[in-house]
């Protein structure tokens, strides 16, 4: 019996998303609630079980087609068992001869182009990776773009590996064009109708990050053995982030046409990268959690990007950002705001500077923390006391415990 595998409901006030892969290809065995298929809305990616067990027996849409709720994406012959390859005959045998080495681009397809990602298939074709020798670590084992990469830097390292592979024409130049996916169109439109929309401005600080380390260096590891995860800098600076909100309420409200809309609680948007792009998912009443779960929950929503399994209610609401930066180097950037919100924090990387105290030159480890707002409600002076307010705290975690 032939049952239909249709669009979920994907989230309040979402009606369409586009096929972003197959996970499943006519033919292949299903197991029941077993991912078949990947959706891509506006803000998150989903994926798509099967109803039933059997063979999935057609695909109604292409990768990149949009599709609507409860619209009919595919076919599974309920109770099927696949159908086995067919045997293939013998080959007579040959005189040895020279193996033509198989284009990447054509290594590509081969493996299945459905399952290789845009940034994947990027990667293949940048670093002349042969995709069927890479071992994938994503979800369901599939290649990530850092699975590519390490592949060709084990392949760098091997000389016979580099040897067997001829170069490149010094003169070959390509390009790919690529369709912009859903998630990214949405990301690029709500970009750019911030900066259209808000007055943004960004204020600067600098922070001795000496006190937070070494609390860390000499509760860590007591830290995670009572909790079960570890102790980062975000818990520091979320609840540095909630005293200076507390005190500028301004920096945690929104603008909602003429009226200017305060919170008495904070729900923290925390910037992580997930396979698609940059996600923000918010961590709800941070205001009155506790360090341990703070951690917890940004480690389970990193989890869950990298997973692509983040949910619309995840991403729903946050009245204030922490975008980190620093885990890729960055020494200083001016972070844009995620609308409707008014400010963002921007976190930057640590590195050992030479600064002066009690008039003499010494080292500490420093960062730059960035304060990205919303003129039109938040004023200068506000911005400024609330970063430094946040400075503060960090250099002095004793204000976190004594609410000061």
């Amino acid at each position: 019996m032939s049952t239909e595998v249709k669009v979920p409901t994907l989230g309040e006030s979402v009606s369409e998303a586009t096929i972003g892969q197959w996970l499943k290809q006519p033919g292949e065995a299903v197991a029941l609630d077993e991912p078949i298929a990947s959706l891509e809305t506006d803000k998150v990616a989903i994926e798509v079980n099967a109803p039933v067990a059997g063979v999935l027996t057609a695909q109604l849409a292409e990768v990149g087609a949009t599709v609507t709720v409860s619209a009919i994406i595919a076919t599974i012959e309920a109770g099927a068992a696949a159908a086995a390859p067919a045997a293939k005959p013998a080959a007579a045998p040959a005189a040895p001869a020279a193996v033509a080495p198989v284009p990447v681009a054509a290594a590509a397809e081969a493996t299945d182009p459905a399952v290789l990602s845009p940034a994947v298939r990027r990667a293949v074709l940048e670093y002349g990776i042969d995709p069927s020798t890479v071992k994938g670590t994503g979800k369901d084992g599939r290649i990530t773009k850092e699975d590519v990469i390490a592949a060709a830097a084990n392949k760098a390292a091997s000389p016979a590996a580099a040897a067997s592979v001829p170069a490149a024409p010094a003169n070959e130049r390509r390009e790919e064009r690529v369709k912009m996916t859903r998630l990214r169109q949405t990301i690029a439109k709500r970009l750019k109708s911030a900066q259209d929309t808000a007055a943004l401005l960004t204020t600067f600080n600098d922070v001795d990050m000496s006190a937070v380390i070494e609390a860390r260096a000499r509760y860590k590891d007591t830290f995670e053995k009572k909790h079960g995860v570890r102790l980062g800098l975000m818990s520091f600076f979320a609840k540095a982030s909630c005293l200076a909100l507390k005190d500028i309420p301004a920096v945690n409200a929104q603008v909602d046409g003429d009226e200017i809309v305060y919170h008495d609680y904070v729900d923290l948007s925390v910037a992580v990268s997930a396979p698609n792009g940059l996600v923000v998912p918010v961590v709800r009443n941070v205001d009155k959690l506790s360090f341990a779960e703070i951690e917890k929950a940004i480690a389970g929503y990193g989890k869950k990007a990298k997973d692509g399994a983040l949910t619309m209610d995840d991403m729903k609401g946050g009245t204030f950002t922490i975008s980190n930066g620093g885990v890729f180097g960055g020494l200083m950037s001016t972070p844009i705001i995620n609308p409707p919100q008014s400010a963002v924090l921007g976190l930057h990387r640590i590195e050992d500077r030479p600064v002066v105290r009690n008039g003499e030159i010494v080292i500490r480890p420093m960062m730059y923390i960035a304060l990205s707002y919303d003129h039109r409600i938040i004023d200068g002076r506000e911005a400024v006391t609330a970063l430094k307010t946040i400075k503060e705290a960090i250099e002095d975690p004793t204000r976190l415990l004594i609410d000061l």
